[in-house]
C-alpha cells in the first residue's frame, strides 16, 4: 500500500533471518479494519498513548496470519517453549513489545509498551528487510515475536481468526465485573469478523439472550446461524428503536455490549442498550475517528455502568484462542465466516469485497 486508495505488487530480496527471527511462508491472512481504515488514508493509531502515530507509506498491510515456518535464525522458540522448526504451521503475534518498559513488566496488556511495533502497521517498507506485513509470500517476524503453533486438526481458514479471536478478552473481562460465569445477556453492536468472533465467544462460554446488530442482511443470517436469539437490522431503525428492542429483548436492558462497529456513535447507543449496573466492552474503535457525546452522569455515574477498552488482543490470549476454535471447530460453519479467499494481485477487491453485503472474513492466499 503506498498510499491512501493506492495499492500495487512489488518484489524485495528474500532475506536471511537474523539470530532469533523467524521467516514465515505466509498460508492466509486476513483483510481486518484497520486495514480499510489505512486505505481509506485513516492512520492515527493508539491516540492516547505513549506510542501514538500516524500510519506511514508504503506498507505491507496483514496482521491476521497463519503460515509454516520457512527458516530459523537460529535457536528461536515457539511460546510453548518448544523450538522452532522449517514446515513448522504457526500462528505470529501482530504485535513486537520491547519487554523492557514500564507496561511490560508489570503484566499489562502487551499493547500498551510504550515501544511497540506492529506488523502490517508501524512496520513498513522504510526499515530492512521491508517484509513485516502478511500480504506477501514471506514475512519476516523480528526477534522478540510470540509465536504459538497451530494445532494439527485446525485448518487454517481458521486458524486465521487466531488474532481477532484474541481481542475478544473483554468477554471474560466483563464476567469478571458482573460476577457471573454464564447465562449473560449480550449485545455484540457490529457483526463484521471482530463482531462475529465476540459473538462466537460468548455463545461458546454460555451467554443467555444474545442480540446481534448490524446494517448488513448476511451478516444477521450468519449471527443467528450461530445463535443469536435476536438479529436488528441497524440500516431498517434509528438509534431510538435499536436501543428499545434490546430492552424489550433482555427485560431491564443487556448485561454487557460489545461495541465492535468501528463507528464512534455505536458507543453512545451502547450506553443506553445496557442496563444499571452493566457493562460496555468498547473493541472497535481501535482508529480515531474522533468524539461522540456523552452523559457521564445519566450514562455511567449514577446507572453505574463499568467501561471496558480494548486497545488489541493479549498476548496471553493466543494460544486460549487457538484451542477454543480446535476444541469448536466442527461446530462453526467455515464457509460461512471465510467467505472469500483473493490472490494477492487482487487486494483491492479484496478490500472491496470486505466492505460489502455478503463478506464476512475476506483473505489472501499468496498461494493462488
Amino acid at each position: 500500500m503506498t498510499g491512501p486508495g493506492e495499492l500495487e505488487v512489488q518484489r524485495f530480496a528474500v532475506p536471511e533471518p537474523e539470530p532469533g527471527a523467524v521467516l514465515l511462508r505466509v498460508g492466509l491472512s486476513g483483510v481486518c479494519g484497520t486495514d480499510k481504515h489505512t486505505f481509506r488514508g485513516e492512520t492515527i493509531q493508539y491516540a492516547g498513548t505513549a506510542h501514538e502515530r500516524r500510519i506511514g507509506y508504503p506498507l505491507i498491510c496483514g496482521h491476521e496470519n497463519v503460515g509454516v515456518v520457512e527458516a530459523v535464525g537460529g535457536d528461536v522458540h515457539a511460546q510453548d517453549g518448544t523450538p522452532l522448526r522449517a514446515g513448522d504451521r504457526v500462528v505470529p503475534g501482530a504485535n513486537v513489545p520491547c519487554g523492557h518498559c514500564w507496561w511490560c513488566l508489570n503484566d499489562q496488556p502487551y499493547y500498551l509498551c510504550e515501544h511497540l511495533e506492529d506488523y502490517g502497521n508501524s512496520l513498513n517498507v522504510s526499515r530492512p528487510p521491508s517484509l513485516f506485513g502478511g500480504w506477501s509470500e514471506l514475512m519476516y517476524l523480528l526477534p522478540g515475536t510470540p509465536i504459538f503453533r497451530v494445532p494439527d486438526e485446525l485448518p487454517e481458514e481458521l486458524a486465521v481468526l487466531t488474532e481477532v479471536m484474541a481481542v475478544t478478552h473483554g468477554v471474560e473481562a466483563a464476567r469478571r465485573v458482573l460476577a457471573l460465569d454464564f447465562g449473560e445477556s449480550v449485545v455484540v453492536y457490529g457483526v463484521g469478523p471482530l463482531g462475529l468472533c465476540h459473538l462466537l465467544k460468548s455463545r461458546l462460554l454460555g451467554c443467555g439472550k444474545l442480540v446481534a446488530i448490524d446494517r448488513f442482511a448476511s451478516r444477521l443470517e450468519t449471527a443467528a446461524e450461530l445463535g443469536a436469539t435476536l438479529t436488528l437490522n441497524a440500516s431498517l431503525s434509528d438509534d431510538a428503536e435499536l436501543v428499545a428492542r434490546v430492552r424489550e429483548h433482555t427485560a431491564r436492558g443487556a448485561d454487557v455490549v460489545h461495541d465492535c462497529s468501528g463507528v464512534p456513535q455505536t458507543f453512545a447507543n451502547a450506553l443506553r442498550m445496557v442496563r444499571v449496573g452493566g457493562v460496555v466492552v468498547e473493541s472497535g474503535a481501535f482508529v480515531d475517528l474522533g468524539p461522540v457525546e456523552v452523559n457521564p452522569n445519566r450514562d455511567i455515574c449514577v446507572t453505574n455502568v463499568t467501561v471496558i477498552g480494548i486497545g488489541g488482543e493479549r498476548a496471553t490470549s493466543y494460544a486460549s484462542s487457538l484451542e477454543l476454535l480446535a476444541r469448536n471447530r466442527d461446530r462453526l460453519p467455515v464457509d460461512r465466516i471465510v467467505t472469500h479467499r483473493l490472490r494477492l494481485e487482487d487486494a483491492r477487491e479484496a478490500l472491496e469485497i470486505a466492505q460489502r453485503d455478503g463478506a464476512m472474513k475476506v483473505v489472501l492466499d499468496p498461494a493462488l
